[in-house]
């Protein structure tokens, strides 16, 4: 197999501008703990990067979801976007947080999990129907509004959409997954 280099290395922080250290240190100093996935090439406009940073706090951080199922969510996204490193950031998070291993594998290999929670399977579908069909059917919409009310509903919708903006990114710039990391099955 052949490596790609990455597209967009990291800038060290001594060569960062003032813009990109002050970004920089949010992304250190806040909850994400470093600079890690698309950052590195987003630091190259640090304005953009600040507000991608803060868009993604507020998904991935301060979200109505419990937090597996956030993890559940961005995990379906990291499948069918073929993001090797959101995979890699994401899966382990999911079973930290009590995703079945064999539902974090079943996705992995582009199968519908079995054994499914009520939530999960809801969110599984709403999510597949977006990703898949581009739109989601009423049934879906109503199931999973019943269920999870109006503000959940949006917050599965963004988390879906902001993880595949994330995964397109990180494709791009072809972020590898560190030696010993969890790998995405091939399709």
């Amino acid at each position: 197999m052949t490596t790609t280099p990455i597209r967009f290395a990291p800038i060290p922080l001594e060569a960062m501008s003032e813009e990109q250290k002050s970004t920089a240190d949010k992304l250190i100093n806040g909850p994400r703990g470093g600079i890690r996935g698309p950052f590195n090439a987003l630091l190259r406009n640090p304005l953009l990067a600040d507000r991608v940073r803060q868009l993604g706090d507020s998904i991935r951080f301060e979200n109505s979801l419990p937090p597996a199922l956030r993890e559940f969510t961005i995990l379906i996204t990291a499948r069918f976007w073929s993001a090797k490193y959101e995979w890699h950031a994401h899966s382990k998070l999911a079973a930290e947080l009590g995703i079945k291993q064999e539902t974090i594998d079943a996705i992995g290999l582009g199968e519908k999990p079995k054994n499914l929670t009520a939530d999960e399977s809801l969110i599984y579908q709403f999510c597949t129907e977006i990703l898949d069909d581009k739109d989601i059917s009423d049934n879906t919409y109503a199931a999973t509004l019943a269920r999870f009310g109006e503000l959940t509903v949006l917050d599965i919708l963004v988390t879906t959409s902001y993880f595949g903006f994330v995964s397109v990114i990180l494709n791009a710039i072809r972020q590898p997954v560190p030696e010993g990391g969890i790998q995405l099955p091939q399709l």
